[in-house]
């Protein structure tokens, strides 16, 4: 599969939760993609019953032609949605695990 495609997934995967998440007047959901570098994240910005609500929720960067998932804010696991756009098990990276928990997983080490 093509880095474009790839591109393509991450940005569409992304924009699906920012959709579900929702705006409201307290805390936005915001999409920043840098094509350039190959990084992609999903960041809350915001307040909610006086605390402020700062974070990336998703960060995924595409690195040799693989899915880097570095931050999975999610409940049920980013992964799952980007195997079912297509991606591949072998070309997804849970980067947040350490490699000797990555290897008992069905996912890519690196």
């Amino acid at each position: 599969m093509s880095r474009t495609k790839y591109r393509a997934i991450a940005e569409k995967v992304l924009q699906e939760y920012a959709d579900f998440l929702g705006q409201n007047d307290q805390v936005q959901q915001e999409l920043i993609f840098d094509h350039s570098r190959d990084r992609y994240f999903l960041v809350e910005t915001g307040w909610q019953n006086g605390d402020r609500i700062y974070g990336t929720f998703i960060h995924i960067d595409i690195i040799n032609e693989k899915l880097w998932i570095q931050h999975d804010g999610t409940e049920d696991g980013i992964a799952y949605e980007l195997e079912a756009a297509g991606i591949p098990k072998d070309h997804i990276v849970l980067a947040f695990k350490s490699p000797e928990r990555c290897k008992l997983t069905e996912y890519a080490v690196s």
